[in-house]
């Protein structure tokens, strides 16, 4: 449906208040959306379950998903026992802090199921949880960018510039990946 004829059409006679009401709740349910979606797409990935590509999967805590996924990051780049065990170590440390984060994240994602299927649906907390989960989005990449840091530390200027290459590489083929499932999504949809 087109947007315009939302907000020209039959919504001009409301009052504006009203439409930005509605506006407002547009936007929320489209940010809590988003954020569970996002949330539930990177879950897999911490461990938990076999999943696809070489970052996902892993046995639940420490030293799982994150153990392999820095694990799988090192191989090709002839890196050293000593820097493999320095690696490990900063993988078991981030995972034990995503696991909190993600037991802190499910419970947010349970209040926002019941906010959402209660008989009214209160803005206010469905913006304080969308608030919450975004906070704690922003500390779980923070913590998974300090690990990225630290492991960084460890390996030498040639053996980043590989991985760097190789993420190159990695995007490239999810950027394809998800442009192929747009067009087969593009030809599969009614007209």
């Amino acid at each position: 449906m087109n947007t315009v004829k939302l907000l020209n059409g039959p919504n001009a006679a409301r009052p504006a208040a009203q439409r930005g009401l509605r506006r407002v709740l547009l936007a929320t349910f489209v940010a809590v959306s988003s954020a569970t979606a996002m949330s539930a797409w990177a879950q897999p990935m911490m461990g938990g379950h076999e999943g696809h590509g070489g970052m996902r999967g892993g046995h639940e805590g420490p030293g799982g998903g994150m153990d392999r996924m820095f694990d799988h990051m090192l191989d090709g780049l002839n890196a050293t026992d000593a820097q493999r065990a320095q690696i490990k170590q900063i993988a078991t440390a981030a995972e034990a802090d995503m696991k909190a984060q993600r037991d802190a994240g499910r419970a947010l994602h349970e209040k926002q199921m019941q906010i959402f299927a209660a008989p009214t649906v209160d803005a206010a907390a469905a913006e304080s949880v969308r608030a919450q989960l975004s906070a704690q989005h922003d500390q779980a990449s923070r913590r998974m960018t300090q690990a990225m840091l630290d492991a960084s530390k460890v390996l030498t200027p040639e053996q980043r510039a590989k991985l760097g290459e190789r993420m190159k590489q990695r995007q490239a083929q999810m950027n394809d990946r998800m442009q192929r499932m747009e067009r087969e999504r593009g030809a599969s949809a009614p007209k």
